[in-house]
């Protein structure tokens, strides 16, 4: 038996590397991984795209939580404006300085132009729109979806 494996081994016979075959079967085998795996990535980053707006929703909405705690603290029946184009107004999240100007959806990358958070009669979000763009496009989030994003962790406490 040892004679025969080191017989196959051997470079007198003229063997050298892999035969058609074997390169066929492993050119099928990439292919099919290949085949599965492109798709299973393309949803992966689609996926992370719509949770990355979601979580800038989520942002937003905290931002107009602290801009009504830090004015009157009465949540009932309130719209904050997310960016207003008047730029003497400190009544929206932007210009009282509670988001940043430059504040892009992550998804296409475009400026966050406008936009409302409403809160309803009880205190609770009702909801969320951004105007995004310089075409003014529409995005809206449902309560589930901005309530369901978890919150930036807390820092671990210091001793």
């Amino acid at each position: 038996m040892k004679e025969a494996i080191r017989k196959r081994l051997s470079k007198e016979e003229g063997q050298k590397g892999f035969t058609l075959i074997e390169l066929l079967a492993v050119i099928v085998i990439l292919g099919i991984i290949a085949v599965i795996a492109i798709p299973l990535i393309g949803n992966i980053i689609n996926n992370s795209k719509s949770n990355s707006d979601v979580a800038t929703a989520r942002q937003i909405y905290d931002a107009a939580r602290m801009y009504i705690i830090g004015t009157d603290g009465d949540f009932t029946d309130r719209t904050i404006a997310v960016n207003d184009a008047d730029t003497d107004n400190t009544n929206d999240l932007v210009h009282a300085g509670y988001l940043d100007s430059n504040l892009v959806l992550p998804s296409s990358k475009e400026a966050i132009t406008g936009g409302t958070v409403t809160f309803d009669s009880t205190g609770k979000l009702g909801a969320l729109s951004l105007t995004v763009g310089t075409n003014n496009t529409s995005k809206v989030f449902s309560v589930e979806e901005v309530m369901a994003s978890k919150p930036a962790a807390k820092p671990a406490a210091t001793k």
